[in-house]
This record gives structure tokens, C-alpha cells and sequence, in this order.
């Protein structure tokens, strides 16, 4: 099997929040406790695939903020007449 050379590091994504909800996931780098526990003893194809899994949280919690101002979509810029809200 052939092993590409690799000429980069793969940094590190903490941003230094480093808080975890309930699941333990991290508000600011969206790792698990184990992939920020491991980051350095991780392979670089490792760490290509846990900043592709957070990547991907990424998008499922920009999805669910998109839908939740979908559902709550109010127009603070529109008008209202009394008549219209009762």
C-alpha cells in the first residue's frame, strides 16, 4: 500500500472555547471528548475524518437555527393594523 507524504500538519481546530453540552461535544471546535482527548495521537487521516464529522454537526446546526427562524419567522419590519391581530 502506498502512503502519501504529507508537507502540512493538520491543526489542531480547537478555538479555545472548550465547554461541552450534555453529550459532551464541544461548543466551540464541535469535537467529541474523545477526538479532543486523542486530537494528538490521531493518524493525519484521522484527523481528516473528525474535521470532516465536524463539519458536517457544523451544517446539521446551522440546518436546525435556519428551520427554528423559519418557525418563529416574524417580520419585525411589517405593520399591523389592530383590525388584523384580533
Amino acid at each position: 500500500m502506498n502512503q502519501q507524504f504529507e508537507l502540512f500538519d493538520i491543526d489542531n481546530p480547537c478555538i479555545g472555547v472548550c465547554q461541552s453540552n450534555k453529550k459532551g461535544y464541544c461548543f466551540g471546535c464541535l469535537r467529541s471528548r474523545a477526538e479532543r482527548q486523542r486530537w494528538h495521537d490521531m493518524t493525519t487521516e484521522q484527523r481528516r475524518e473528525v474535521l470532516r464529522l465536524v463539519n458536517g454537526r457544523r451544517q446539521r446546526i446551522e440546518q436546525m437555527r435556519q428551520r427554528k427562524n423559519e418557525q418563529l419567522g416574524f417580520d419585525f419590519e411589517e405593520e399591523f393594523e389592530m383590525g388584523e391581530l384580533f
